[in-house]
């Protein structure tokens, strides 16, 4: 139950301690003395949008606060799933709204975020605002009164999770897929580009250069074979030709024959040397000559090869390594496209299998819409006959639907006020007297359902007045009997009802529009509904009626 409502600076409010009674509370007072700020003020504590706008002008903050007490079990569950402390079965939420856009809320002092304090809110209060009524006029959201009365919330969400999966998959899927068209032409190119450099078995990115030597070499290797003949020659000799190694050695020779002398020992043994390197130099002469011997088939291929690589270079551009790379990532990217059609595959089948599991989920959805509607048809009836509709005929259209967000139903609320004519949508044959007492009627019946402990309505009874105000103010009273009502009324027979009644008065002090809320007392009660019944001239006929409907109420 809600305990207390604490306002400071919000609006026109200065500051105000509300109390309230376990049943049912009224607010009353002249138009523009500040009812609608109530509401905001409980919008605001309860965690819903709360603009800066709503900061008392010249002040730095607005607070509201709340005491809740005899928490419900949904409550206490939903306090212990944010991990809060409660003792005393006490809840108190506040809500600090500073003038530069800023908000704090706190839970038993400590603080919160306004997600956690929306979420326990919902547990607590159920609020009707004046604008509640047009629902009615939008046929798509007739759905989610069906659903809280057959309590679809648990089952409707895992279908949503269900139906996001399956369109989260859906998007994934069409985005692998993208253009066939594009996909196919764009891997016969990579099939040829990875042909036409794979068949050519590139060894490394230096085998250019490599060959580039060895094809500098052999196309040199005729004069270079001469020119190494030639040095053998001159420095080995030949039959024809004395070589300059074997002269060195003659000398050599000679010299050692007088080896007595030590210059010309010295002289022979360097000359000796020298004829021994000659000797080394010549052999690698000989190799190198072996080695530089023209193939021609060996010229041929490397000339071939040659310009394999200089023609697969220039086509694709860069140097080998380049060619080499283009290579590999032409083989990553058909890869890449061989298991995106794998993944293509994957995700089809389970698409499939979740559309198989949405579409079920959907069906049971619309199998315990359709029972709830036959039972919600002959609530709201009754509940429309007793405030003062006795023709009325209630009906809900149930008409089958592609699979959405919500399931596969479409769901209306017709209705008939005169006898004999059959039930049309809402939006085209109700009244606004009539769309409030029909929004009072799904409150009430779908209160029997859930465990809100306190309903919060905001004119509901726009539109009505005489017998049909009266039957309203009975039905809150009978609905304040099992939960706390809290009803903004501009009506002297819904305002009689009522146990705690209090009176917001706008005033000006100092220059500045300051509204204040107070409990009334009894005598205090009976001139606030004579000056409903008659304005300001209160009159002594008005004081009579409003005596007499206070009499009455309480003989209920």
């Amino acid at each position: 139950m809600l305990r207390e409502l604490y306002i400071e600076n919000l609006a026109v409010i200065k500051q105000a301690a509300i109390p309230f009674s376990n049943h049912f509370n009224v607010f009353t007072g002249e138009t523009g003395a500040g009812k609608s700020i109530l509401i905001n003020g409980l919008n605001a504590v309860l965690g819903r949008r709360a603009s800066k706008d709503i900061v008392r002008a010249g002040c730095e903050k607005a607070v509201v606060s709340a005491l809740f007490t005899e928490l419900s079990d949904d409550t206490k569950a939903k306090l212990e799933e944010f991990g809060i402390d409660f003792d005393d079965d006490e809840l108190h939420i506040s809500r600090e709204i500073s003038a530069d856009g800023g908000s704090t809320a706190r839970i038993n002092s400590k603080t919160a975020s306004v997600g956690a304090i929306r979420e326990i809110g919902a547990t607590l209060i159920d609020i009707h605002g004046q604008h509640d009524g047009k629902i009615l006029l939008h046929p798509e959201s007739h759905i989610d009164i069906i659903d809280s009365f057959a309590g679809l919330q648990d089952s409707l969400a895992e279908y949503k999770g269900l139906f996001k999966e399956l369109q989260d998959t859906a998007r994934r899927l069409k985005k692998l897929a993208g253009d066939e068209h594009y996909k196919k032409g764009r891997l016969e190119l990579l099939k040829s580009t990875a042909e036409q450099i794979g068949e050519l078995g590139i060894e490394d990115e230096n085998e250019d250069a490599r060959l580039e030597e060895e094809y500098r070499l052999a196309k040199k290797s005729s004069e270079i074979i001469e020119l190494l003949h030639k040095s053998e020659i001159a420095l080995a000799g030949d039959e024809n030709e004395t070589g300059a190694g074997e002269i060195i050695g003659a000398i050599s020779d000679k010299l050692a024959g007088y080896e007595e002398f030590s210059d010309f020992n010295s002289l022979s043994k360097r000359l000796e040397n020298v004829g021994i390197e000659l000797a080394d130099i010549c052999e690698e002469l000989r190799s190198l000559r072996d080695k530089t011997a023209l193939d021609e088939e060996r010229y041929e291929r490397i000339s071939n090869r040659r310009e394999q690589l200089h023609n697969i270079k220039r086509k694709f551009g860069g140097e080998l390594k380049d060619v080499i790379s283009l290579y590999e990532a032409s083989l990553s990217e058909m890869n890449s496209i061989a298991t995106g059609a794998d993944e293509i595959n994957r995700l089809a089948e389970i698409k499939n299998e979740l559309l198989q599991r949405v579409t079920e989920k959907a069906e049971e959805l619309s199998k315990s819409r359709k029972k709830a509607s036959e039972e919600l048809v002959l609530k709201i009836t009754e509940e429309l006959r007793f405030l003062d509709m006795p023709n009325v005929a209630f009906n809900i259209e149930h008409l089958p639907g592609k699979l959405t967000s919500g399931g596969m139903d479409l769901m209306q609320l017709l209705i008939s006020v005169n006898a004999g004519e059959p039930p049309k949508p809402i939006a085209k044959i109700a009244s606004g007297g009539e769309l409030s007492r029909i929004m009072l009627a799904i409150k009430n019946v779908i209160a029997e359902k859930d465990q809100i402990p306190t309903l919060v309505f905001d004119e509901i009874d726009t539109g009505v007045s005489g017998r049909a105000a009266q039957k309203i103010g009975k039905k809150l009273l009978q609905a304040s009997k099992i939960r706390q009502v809290l009803c903004v009324t501009h009506l002297s027979q819904i305002a009689a009802m009522a146990d705690n009644h209090l009176l917001i008065e706008k005033n000006t002090e100092s220059g500045t529009t300051v509204t204040t809320v107070r409990r009334l007392s009894a005598d205090e009660r009976k001139y606030e509904i004579a000056r409903i019944l008659s304005g300001e001239n209160i009159t002594e006929t008005a004081l009579k009626t409003a005596e007499e409907q206070l009499c009455v109420v309480e003989q209920l």
